[in-house]
């Protein structure tokens, strides 16, 4: 559905009214549109349509959204956008922790999903054309091009948003950032009160790149106010 070489996106939902409701709206705005109804056909249209964006339903038949979101990470970093049910608290922050772009609650607007697949899109789109550099503190060493850590001379693994978040403090470094402007500069969705989505990865963070996490010399608290980077 949509032009061949239209920006793609592929709809993950088992609700037909759902995909057909978001697909047809994805398509008035002039993009291509993919859909499946369980993970398994989700697995088979990513690797055929190879889509610039997916909009993820969590409850899936077959293979779950989680698990279809880790082998989509494993190929490539495809920006994703999951869909969640109220309740499914657990999930949600697992996704995001994972590395999802965003996520939308169920009953949504068509046209608020149509706005977050158009931001994240415009996102990747600024990041990916803006210069990156290498930033190195210490032992740290931060290749913004090749999105590599390295401490020392080993490579540490982060996630999609792990990375993120430490590139934007470290390439800022001493700047104090809040809780709510690092959910709108990493995840790219506004503040609804609830950042412990930034809490658990600068934890995470800390165990990967921190001597002592528990005694932090790089990722540091601003009581207060949120986080900063301490080269």
């Amino acid at each position: 559905m949509g032009a061949v070489n239209a920006t793609r996106v592929l709809v993950v939902d088992d609700e037909p009214m759902v995909r057909e409701v978001l697909a047809r709206y994805l398509a008035k705005e002039g993009y291509a549109v993919d859909v499946a109804e369980d993970g398994e056909q989700a697995l088979a249209a990513y690797a055929q349509a190879l889509p610039d964006l997916v909009l993820l339903d969590l409850m899936l038949p077959r293979i779950d959204g989680l698990e279809v979101f880790r082998r989509i990470r494993e190929q490539a970093p495809t920006a994703v956008i999951m869909l969640t049910a109220r309740g499914e608290e657990t999930d949600r922050v697992v996704g995001l922790e994972l590395g999802a772009d965003d996520y939308v609650t169920k009953p949504f607007s068509p046209r608020e999903v149509v706005a977050r697949v158009r931001a994240v899109l415009r996102r990747s789109s600024t990041a990916t054309s803006e210069p990156p550099r290498v930033v190195v503190a210490g032992d740290l060493e931060i290749d913004g091009s090749k999105r590599e850590l390295r401490r020392g001379d080993v490579p540490v693994r982060l996630t999609r948003k792990e990375f993120d978040l430490l590139y934007l403090l470290a390439s800022t470094p001493g700047r104090a950032f809040t809780r709510s402007e690092l959910l709108e500069d990493v995840w790219d969705f506004a503040w609804d009160g609830d950042t412990a989505t930034v809490t658990v990865h600068v934890r995470r963070l800390r165990e990967k790149i921190e001597e002592d996490p528990s005694n932090p010399v790089h990722l540091m608290t601003v009581w207060g106010v949120g986080y900063r980077f301490d080269p």
